[in-house]
């Protein structure tokens, strides 16, 4: 039905413009006879082209219209994804840094941002991964009973929200999301996302009271048709005291890498070494 309507409009606008040599009405004021004005003057007749140009432009028109004659909705702007701001951290939002010293949110191996946002705490991660990143809550900095939330990439190019309950060290997927406000990238090799949760829950197993405060289980690894795989590393870093949401902090936590060259056996080696060197053999 919508096609024959269609067909009929075409139809009356073609009549209506004079295409295909229909004769305009005699009884129209500015009708011609036989070529020639009112007083026997030549008539003006508009070029073909512009006779075509009004019929064209008509029929756009009636392509971008409803049934009703009303215009079809179109689609609002959609935002880019804004970039972590790290000059907040330690202000507005709490951070926490993994990785080379004096890293940030696209350098860091992981990143973690958090803040308070009324009822809501919005948390912002970031990874050095092509797969997924996620953080834990923890009450004995184990994995084990966990609530999870994990960013991951899937095969379209999204990246996706998910909640997770670590059973030994096994993530479960679990049905019920507290996430909203859901917004992903995946650039430069990393996977990014920002997220809300409530503050307050109901009691559950699975989904913990941010209001509390608890350690933080950070993890990432690749991921396969969007489900993810075991991390990347064999132990994942873990918050050396638990974080609460009401401070904030911007903590850094040296990789593996750093971590050697910051021990105190490592640096009492460098020194004895040094001593050694500047002394000589005898």
């Amino acid at each position: 039905m919508i096609f024959l309507r269609r067909l009929v409009q075409l139809l009356t606008l073609v009549v209506q413009s004079g295409w295909w040599g229909v004769a305009p009405s005699p009884t129209d004021e500015g009708a011609l006879r036989s070529g020639h004005g009112e007083h026997g003057e030549p008539g003006h007749q508009e070029p073909h082209k512009d006779t075509y140009s009004t019929f064209a432009s008509e029929f756009l028109e009636s392509r971008h219209l409803s049934d009703d004659g009303y215009p079809f909705p179109t689609a609002p702007p959609v935002d880019p994804f804004a970039r972590i701001k790290v000059v907040d951290c330690g202000v507005t939002k709490g951070c926490i840094r993994y990785g080379k010293p004096g890293c940030d949110a696209e350098t860091c191996d992981y990143f973690l941002s958090y803040r308070r946002i009324g009822t809501d705490v919005e948390y912002e991660m970031s990874a050095d991964t092509d797969g997924w990143v996620a953080v834990g809550f923890s009450s004995d900095k184990k994995m084990g009973g966990d609530d999870v939330m994990g960013c991951v990439h899937d095969d379209n190019g999204r990246v996706r929200i998910h909640h997770f309950y670590n059973v030994g060290q096994w993530a479960k997927e679990i049905k019920r999301n507290p996430a909203r406000d859901e917004e992903g990238i995946f650039d430069n090799n990393r996977v990014t996302c920002r997220f809300k949760r409530p503050l307050y829950v109901p009691r559950e197993e699975t989904l913990v009271d941010l209001h509390l405060s608890w350690y933080y289980l950070f993890a990432w690894g690749p991921a396969i048709q969007g489900s993810i795989t075991r991390h990347d590393i064999d132990n994942p870093p873990v918050s050396d005291r638990m974080v609460s949401i009401y401070k904030y902090e911007d903590l850094f936590m040296p990789s593996t890498a750093y971590q050697t060259f910051n021990s105190p056996l490592c640096l009492l080696l460098i020194v004895a070494l040094t001593f050694y060197l500047l002394m000589g053999t005898p």
